[in-house]
């Protein structure tokens, strides 16, 4: 147990493996995670049965070190969103690179940062759930040092945030950041800066929340593009710059949080905040993308930043499913044994990379191999004349979409270049 009883890594690194965690050795279960990490097993022939889900160290921690970096250059505090890989092992590792704090977007997930505690949350939502904030109330008064900020959008949210509030009979304010939504059919937010003003007017009203900034989500823009995007972040900071020259912000607020910033117009988000005027106080500028952590090889390949900056750097894919080969119908058909329990599928479906000979060990490029369809535990795959595969050989998958990749797995082997796993890492869904 960490200081002040909270769980630390040493408690995770202690869970005993048993059947739960699919895909680890059978001759595991009994151990430690931090036994059978010691023992250093080859991902192929120590064990580990397919399906089994691999994170690249070495992508993982080029990724941690290219964010802090990337936050640094354009002075930007950075706060991902840990609803990615919910593992508070990858939290630490994001803390020791730089991370301000940890974005959540549910109560649920806070409580869970908070049982590995994490100190400064940013909860991406408004949350009006009475008992989830008796609990939050709770939670500040029994930890000085812990800072939370949360989405307002809404006056009767306002309302219903108080009553909690007061009924929980806290000492500490609740700091809240309207909401600016992203556009008339976006997601959440206060779609006028007018509204966004008597939502402000609300909180002001109450004395449970502290009002100390604006924020939103860019990848809601309605047609977002270049243009259209970086329009709506310069509406964001000007509402920032409007409720300041109106004294909305307390006078117990030492510095005026403006967040926004997922996976795919950092770069627009890092050029508008730079734009910021000098408020009359510090501005945290606050970015929350998340997906960088692992990357991907389909959907956020394709939208990364990077893509349009390509001096500032670039992200790796970490993950790699590997799947064994229990069918070969026909030439042209083959069937893994890894579907949409093992992989995400809901933006794109795998991608076969690479296959290792059952009979060699020998790592090959997929040539001609191409997944069509997954049931629940089947991938199918089309292969065409000059595909060399057959049953028993592994295939190594790339994914896409990070977020519904670590959904799907309690504990997933941390791997080396060579293969050697070399932690495991545990997630909380």
């Amino acid at each position: 147990m960490a200081v002040g009883g909270r769980l630390g890594e040493e408690h995770l690194r202690d869970e005993r493996l048993d059947h739960r965690f699919k895909g680890l050795p059978p001759d595991a279960d009994g151990r430690t995670v931090a036994e059978l990490a010691a023992e250093r097993r080859s991902l192929f022939t120590g064990g580990f049965t397919t399906p089994v889900l691999a994170l690249s160290a070495e992508s993982l921690t080029h990724n941690l070190a290219l964010l802090e970096t990337y936050s640094e250059r354009h002075g930007l505090a950075f706060a991902p969103h840990g609803k990615t890989s919910m593992s508070p092992q990858l939290f630490a590792r994001q803390l020791e690179y730089g991370a301000w704090g940890i974005t959540a977007a549910l109560p649920h997930q806070v409580r869970v940062y908070r049982a590995f505690d994490i100190q400064r949350i940013f909860l991406a939502n408004e949350v009006v759930d009475a008992v989830a904030l008796r609990w939050l109330s709770a939670e500040l008064d029994a930890d000085p040092g812990f800072r939370f900020i949360c989405y307002v959008d809404s006056v009767r949210g306002v309302e219903l945030m108080d009553e909690a509030l007061r009924a929980a009979g806290g000492t500490r304010p609740v700091d809240v950041v309207v909401e600016l939504g992203a556009g008339d059919g976006a997601r959440t937010g206060v779609r006028k800066e007018a509204e966004c003003a008597l939502v402000a007017d609300a909180v002001a009203a109450t004395g449970t929340l502290r009002l100390v900034g604006v924020a939103g989500y860019e990848g809601e823009v309605p047609h977002a593009d270049n243009d259209n995007v970086r329009a709506w972040l310069r509406r964001l900071t000007a509402l920032a710059a409007e409720f300041d020259a109106a004294g909305r912000f307390s006078g117990t607020v030492d510095e005026i949080v403006v967040s926004a910033g997922g996976s795919a117009w950092f770069d627009a988000v890092a050029d508008v905040f730079a734009e910021i005027p000098v408020l009359s106080r510090p501005v945290l500028k606050l970015l929350r993308s998340g997906a960088y952590v692992s990357h991907d090889d389909g959907h956020y390949k394709r939208l990364t930043p990077f893509n349009r900056v390509p001096a500032e750097g670039a992200l790796q894919p970490a993950f790699r499913l590997w799947a064994q080969v229990i069918s070969r119908p026909s030439p042209e058909q083959a069937f893994v044994n890894a579907g949409k329990r093992d992989a995400a599928y809901d933006l794109d479906l795998p991608e076969a990379q690479v296959v290792r000979d059952a009979r060699t060990g020998e790592i090959r490029p997929a040539r001609g191999i191409t997944v069509t369809g997954l049931s629940d535990q089947h991938g199918k795959l089309h292969t065409s004349p000059d595909a060399v595969i057959e049953v028993g050989d592994w295939v190594g998958f790339g994914l896409s979409h990070p977020c519904t990749s670590f959904d799907k797995w309690q504990l997933i082997p941390l791997v080396d270049a060579d293969g050697t796993v070399t932690d495991l890492i545990r997630t909380f869904f």
